[in-house]
């Protein structure tokens, strides 16, 4: 969907920490977000945190913003997020 509105994506970006979810960058923002299947919205942010993914774009002009979100598998759908 991101893409098909004309924004760059990039999906399962590999880090020497790990793998970042999704990064969505528009003109103005970049959006660094950390996906988690019934854990907490918590665990995601601080996973980006612990593993400065956002350190690659810390030059960048553009606001950067961490968004961690947990996924519920009994209601199937988004249970909690949290963005700093």
């Amino acid at each position: 969907v991101f893409k098909i509105m004309g924004f760059y994506t990039q999906v399962e970006r590999p880090t020497s920490d790990g793998r970042i979810d999704a990064i969505i960058q528009t003109p103005d923002y970049i959006y660094i977000i950390e996906c988690k299947l019934d854990r907490t919205a918590d665990e995601a942010l601080r996973q980006i945190n612990d593993s400065d993914y956002a350190a690659p774009f810390s030059m960048d002009k553009r606001r950067i913003y961490k968004i961690g979100v947990n996924f519920s598998s009994q209601t199937r759908g988004v249970e909690q997020w949290i963005i700093e």
